[in-house]
């Protein structure tokens, strides 16, 4: 790696995106005398009569949980999406409006009040993988959904207003900002070179081998080149599949296996439940090629120093673009010790 890389400000470029981060090595080493963030690890009960997620238990609107066993899967109660929105377009000038319809749902990834992800066997996680595929499937094949959006917000810093092990999947009937950029992004590049575009970024990423954390036999899990977040990661699988639902068994297990390793590295790292927003990024289910997409899955942590020292993206990162103080490669180092 370019030592300059190391000691000296600069932009790295997000090739999904089109945009760049402002990476500030030097910056590390200020101290901090901000906001620190209170960490519990107090040990959750495996069952909190007094949660909405536990199997068995009423929910807000009255409606009751079943005594499920491993997931449980259920539409919001309190969805952002609805499939009773009325279709309607509004220009007038320079206010521009259009309706916006869509179904969210909640997957709860374990009766087990008192795990997460980093906690559970690998066959668990798989449950969920499949969980994933198969909502993936149901809800894209709704005339009204082009796209499917899967995450987890994990820890009250997140934002997360319960504990329980859950995540969500929020789909509509049109590409979410984020995803359009990396839709846009990786057309162009499949279009120009008949590849894939993180497909060839994952062939030079292994040849570097400077931000690589874990691989196994169709996944690799790394800290991508222009990573925004002090511990971000990614995993992709070394196949190019459009979404989740193209994997084999075997690829399944196998994506699981990479889940578990990165969130139990990720607990290792400040010896805390440790907080992170997670998505996948895939294909729309706009029933059109999307031969250009290579789906994968993003973390998103905000703790930056230890358990108690947030990441804020405020000042220059809301009004210029994002900033990091810790490098891709350290932060990859880092992680790859811990597994």
């Amino acid at each position: 790696m370019n030592t300059n890389l190391q000691d000296y400000s600069h932009k790295r470029l997000n090739i999904l995106t089109g945009e760049w981060v402002l990476v500030s090595p030097h910056r590390a080493k200020r101290p901090w005398q901000g906001q620190n963030e209170a960490i519990s690890n107090d040990q959750q009960p495996k069952h909190d009569p007094s949660c909405f997620l536990c199997a068995g238990n009423i929910r807000v609107n009255g409606e009751q949980n079943s005594e499920y066993e491993d997931i449980f899967v259920f539409t919001n109660d309190f969805a952002a999406l609805q499939t009773t929105s009325p279709k309607f377009n509004i220009s007038e000038g320079l206010f521009k409006a259009e309706s916006e319809q869509g179904i969210c749902k909640v997957i709860c990834f374990s009766p087990d009040h008192s795990k997460s992800l980093a906690d559970m066997d690998v066959e668990d996680i798989d449950k969920v993988v499949k969980t994933w595929q198969k909502e993936y499937i149901d809800l894209g094949s709704n005339e009204m959904i082009n796209y499917v959006q899967i995450f987890e917000n994990k820890g009250a810093v997140m934002g997360c207003s319960n504990p329980h092990p859950h995540g969500q999947i929020w789909s509509q009937s049109t590409l979410p900002n984020e995803v359009d950029k990396k839709d846009q992004h990786q057309l162009i590049y499949y279009s120009k070179n008949h590849s894939s575009l993180l497909g060839d970024y994952l062939k030079q990423e292994l040849e570097a081998d400077e931000r690589i954390i874990y691989q196994n036999d169709n996944f690799v899990v790394l800290t991508p080149f222009w990573a925004v977040w002090p511990f971000e990661t990614m995993i992709v699988p070394k196949t190019k599949y459009t979404n989740i639902t193209e994997i084999s068994r075997e690829e399944s297990l196998a994506f699981a296996d990479a889940i578990s390793k990165i969130t139990k590295a990720y607990d290792l790292l400040f010896e805390c439940s440790f907080p992170y927003s997670s998505g996948i990024h895939q294909a729309p289910t706009n029933n059109m090629p999307n031969e250009h997409w290579h789906w994968h899955m993003s973390f998103y942590p905000p703790l930056l120093r230890s358990a108690t020292v947030k990441k804020f993206m405020v000042g220059y990162e809301m009004f210029g673009s994002p900033q990091r103080d810790i490098t891709a490669e350290q932060a990859a180092s880092k992680l790859k010790e811990l597994i």
